[in-house]
């Protein structure tokens, strides 16, 4: 389906822009106390910029040959190449069921009585997944075809047609602190940089530097999808600011995780960094940085499954007036991100990121808790080896009913991680490379017509807080992590864009006869 054309004379399309005239509309609160809570309405006028021309862009996985990183290197090229293949169940052709910029739809008005939907990715230009280049890091040499087959995600007369392609494709060395990741990861690790941290931040922004010298890109992401790693202790002096963080790398600190270091080396070569794993690779330091070099970061770790329905039957108790007193979740996983979580303190790292999901719903409901109650909530996982990429997770959900009444919901859940994760990895890709193309202008009215005064997305792109277990919010802003308010926010930034109306629901025009 072709772009969406808004004809309008607040939406101006020129080679450069797509320039919009919006009156974002708020609620401000005056005052919130046991008298009462006063609140008033607030209009913004704006002037919102996307840059038309599409970069020539590229991604660096660190991890590029574990599950996720091989599965997305095989996905972009079936998508590509539009491959087909013989299955049980029929022929099967390449698509990207799961991706919501390329298989979700947004609804855009109603003719008559029938409402018109328009893809997702058609609201904005957007990079082509077949357009993005390839490259990253890793702890195994293995080429990419041999790690694909290694995983056991792809069906094999797709991997029979693909591993030709992927053999090209060798992952650099990559930095290997036996501290932060499972034992039992040693055997894998057989590709690893050399010398002090400040030697392998220097040997990671090179990497980088020749992709996209070699490519010839105009942008390069970089997307951490390698093993959880523990919690980086936060530690005065050592990680707390920007300058003691490059401190402690150049005086090779033992608490500076490799996650948070191609951070900053990816801070340090302009470029966005999203974290795809649980753990605390964005420490204040590494934040404050990201600030000072203007780049954007996002995380923390891809909600594919499980946590996602969770966002979902909570937020649906929580705002229905039911209680949930208890909800315990049980996953087991048998590919090497299961092996990597039978550690203790990567398993930790992973129940953070789980656990913390319920807590703004919980929060919203006054009626339901007190302050500081919250349910009993217990996560546990367990590394069973056979059966592989194919994750089972069982959940049960206990709530308080009107008069003392209970209910339980229990949801089995049978999911191929990376076929989840995969498309998330997508969608995070394009949405920030589309956040960095625009811009925003505060005005007081439209007449305002010069080039000053706009200003980009801050660092922290909680925009993209759908896609991630445990969103990184910039300091001072709330924490959203009930589904279809996240969702909402993408759609209606998307339609903002465009001088187009949030999405209310209200349909009055359906409701009254005006």
């Amino acid at each position: 389906m072709a772009n969406i054309r808004v004809n309008s004379p607040n939406v101006k399309y020129t080679e450069e822009f797509i320039e919009a005239k919006y009156e974002y509309q708020t609620t401000k609160i005056e005052s919130a106390d046991e008298s009462g809570i006063v609140v008033s309405p607030e209009s913004h006028k704006l002037l919102i910029r996307t840059q038309a021309k599409l970069p020539k862009t590229g991604v660096m996985l660190v991890g590029w040959g574990g599950n996720n990183g091989t599965t997305f290197t095989a996905a972009v090229l079936a998508n590509k190449l539009k491959l087909q293949w013989e299955t049980i169940r029929g022929v099967q052709t390449a698509n990207w069921y799961g991706s919501i910029t390329q298989a979700s739809t947004v609804l855009l008005g109603v003719v008559g009585n029938e409402e018109v939907y328009a893809p997702m990715n058609a609201l904005l230009p957007m990079i082509n997944p077949d357009d993005i280049e390839i490259d990253g890091w890793d702890i195994s040499g293995m080429n990419i075809g041999d790690a694909m087959h290694r995983a056991q995600v792809i069906d094999i007369n797709l991997q029979k047609q693909l591993k030709p392609h992927l053999d090209k494709f060798v992952p650099r060395k990559s930095v290997y602190y036996p501290d932060f990741i499972a034992a039992n990861q040693k055997e894998r690790a057989d590709n690893l940089m050399t010398g002090s941290k400040s030697e392998q931040l220097d040997k990671i922004r090179a990497d980088i530097r020749d992709f996209k010298s070699s490519k010839n890109l105009d942008k390069v992401i970089v997307l951490w999808t390698a093993n959880t790693e523990r919690f980086s202790e936060i530690l005065p002096g050592v990680n707390d600011t920007a300058d003691n963080l490059l401190k402690s790398i150049t005086e090779n600190h033992s608490e500076v995780s490799p996650s948070t270091l191609f951070a900053v080396a990816a801070a340090f070569e302009g470029c966005t960094y999203i974290n795809g794993s649980p753990q605390n690779t964005f420490v204040p330091g590494m934040i404050e940085l990201a600030e000072r070099k203007n780049v954007f970061i996002a995380g923390d770790d891809f909600k594919s499954g499980q946590t996602k329905l969770k966002s979902v039957l909570v937020d649906f108790l929580v705002t229905a007036g039911i209680k949930p007193v208890s909800v315990v979740s049980y996953n087991h996983l048998g590919n090497n991100d299961g092996y990597n979580l039978s550690a203790p303190q990567q398993f930790r790292s992973k129940e953070i990121s789980k656990s913390n999901v319920v807590d703004d719903m919980v929060s919203s409901n006054r009626i339901l808790y007190k302050p500081g109650e919250k349910p009993d909530h217990c996560v546990v996982i367990k590394y069973v080896p056979y059966v592989g990429d194919s994750k089972r997770a069982m959940d049960e959900y206990t709530s308080e009913l009107m008069l003392g009444g209970h209910n339980t919901i229990a949801v089995h859940n049978t999911c191929e991680d990376s076929l989840l994760a995969t498309p998330i990895i997508l969608d995070l890709i394009i949405l920030a490379e589309l956040c960095a193309r625009i811009s925003i202008k505060s005005v007081s009215d439209y007449t305002d017509a010069s080039n000053d005064g706009f200003i980009n997305f801050r660092s922290v792109l909680s925009l993209l807080s759908y896609l991630c277990k445990a969103p990184l919010v910039p300091a001072g802003a709330p924490l959203v992590n009930a589904l279809f308010r996240q969702r909402a926010a993408i759609e209606n930034v998307l339609r903002a864009c465009l001088s187009l109306p949030p999405n209310n629901n209200m349909m009055l025009e359906h409701r009254f006869q005006f």
